[in-house]
């Protein structure tokens, strides 16, 4: 993908990186973890990782969320929890979600910088984002 925020609909989304049932599994996670932010006031999401690639078969997707006007209280709790690797969220949703503006250790960076960086190279590269203020 392109370096870049590149928005996308939730269909959108679904057409082009679903298709397998592996795929369509990881979909349904991110569609629950989506919903669940909706619902708790978050406006806009960024899907990232190997999902959001031609990979066959990603082993997750990697997401972040703009925690503005987001009533945390709302949220599945797993969604906060980090502890041991993310396992809560790994295993209710089939991936892993941060706040957008959680900063990364070590570089200091927030997240939503950090999932538009090659992780060994550093160059740019592209995430998607998705609007749930419109509905999924």
């Amino acid at each position: 993908m392109p370096p870049g925020v590149h928005r996308a609909s939730w269909d959108e989304l679904e057409t082009r990186f679903g298709g397998s049932p592996w795929r369509n599994a990881v979909l349904l996670g991110l569609r629950e973890a989506l919903e669940s932010l909706q619902r708790a006031g978050c406006r806009k999401a960024y899907i990232d990782g190997s999902f959001v690639t031609a990979k066959e078969t990603p082993a997750d997707f990697d997401a972040c969320w703009e925690s503005d006007g987001v009533d945390l209280a709302a949220l599945d709790p797993s969604l906060l929890d980090f502890a041991k690797d993310r396992r809560a969220q790994k295993e209710r949703f089939r991936g892993e979600l941060f706040p957008a503006n959680l900063v990364t250790e070590p570089g200091g960076i927030p997240i939503l910088q950090f999932f538009q960086r090659e992780r060994m190279s550093g160059l740019a590269k592209g995430i998607v984002q998705i609007e749930l203020e419109t509905g999924l």
